[in-house]
């Protein structure tokens, strides 16, 4: 079995629509996404870039890809070792700010408060959260740190 993994992904302005891009301040930033067999998401830019604040934009697509994937890596290791998860919720955060003379992300942090059912290990459920971190592909994808600050809740 191979390594190596293919993605597609299709990108459309559709803004082009309502006006080209005459001037800045005039232009919609309007897309839609769409991946084969899914349904299309429709975004905008962040609203400080003169976008629609209604829409999601390549900010928010980056934190929730992000918190998914820690999740999906800790949900499969808990379920190996046993740590048998009733909830799990995420408040992701991330910073953006200018670094060498361009915008980036600096930073996101991840919350996770996960509910694991009586009888579970929280110790290891706590511990878990590391080993996610360092399998999460998309977290070893990026150029900025990816900190987590997990809660773990014993369940009835």
């Amino acid at each position: 079995m191979s390594h190596e993994h293919h993605y597609r992904a299709a990108l459309s302005w559709t803004g082009a629509k309502d006006s080209p891009t005459t001037d800045y301040k005039s232009y919609s930033r309007e897309y839609t996404a769409t991946v084969e067999g899914k349904p299309a998401l429709i975004g905008s830019a962040d609203p400080t870039f003169r976008g629609d604040a209604t829409r999601h934009n390549p900010e928010d697509l980056l934190l929730i890809a992000l918190a998914a994937c820690h999740m999906l890596s800790y949900l499969a290791l808990c379920s190996r070792q046993g740590v048998r998860v009733t909830g799990y919720e995420d408040r992701a955060e991330g910073v953006m700010e200018m670094r060498d003379g361009r915008i980036r992300f600096t930073s996101v942090t991840l919350r996770p408060r996960v509910v694991i059912a009586a009888g579970s290990d929280p110790v290891l459920a706590r511990a878990l959260h590391e080993q996610a971190h360092h399998e999460c592909y998309i977290a070893n994808s990026v150029n900025f740190t990816v900190a987590h600050e997990a809660e773990v809740v014993q369940g009835e």
